[in-house]
């Protein structure tokens, strides 16, 4: 039998990949207390990842292969942008 604990469960962490102008996937849902991790996969473009709806300042660029992780302690809805892309949109559902 495997037992986990709850605070266990909390500590995943979900890939998303900025590729071809896209977040992918661009809505996950994740535990309360998890952690996201945002990779430039473009090989010349630079991109963020903006709360722009949580009044946040924007962000520092993300240039090919650096990352950006987030942790998500609180339920809710986190919508977020890409700030020189504000087509490219996504959510973090937590729950």
């Amino acid at each position: 039998m495997l037992w986990c604990s709850h605070a266990a469960l909390a500590q995943e962490v979900v890939d998303i990949e900025i590729k071809a102008f896209r977040f992918t996937p661009a809505t996950v849902t994740v535990a309360v207390g998890s952690t996201v991790r945002w990779t430039n996969r473009e090989k010349r473009q630079y991109h963020n990842v903006w709360f722009e709806a949580l009044g946040e300042e924007e962000p520092d660029y993300l240039f090919p292969e650096e990352s950006y992780e987030r942790v998500f302690p609180e339920q809710g809805e986190y919508p977020y942008r890409c700030g020189p892309h504000p087509e490219m949109q996504g959510v973090i559902h937590v729950r």
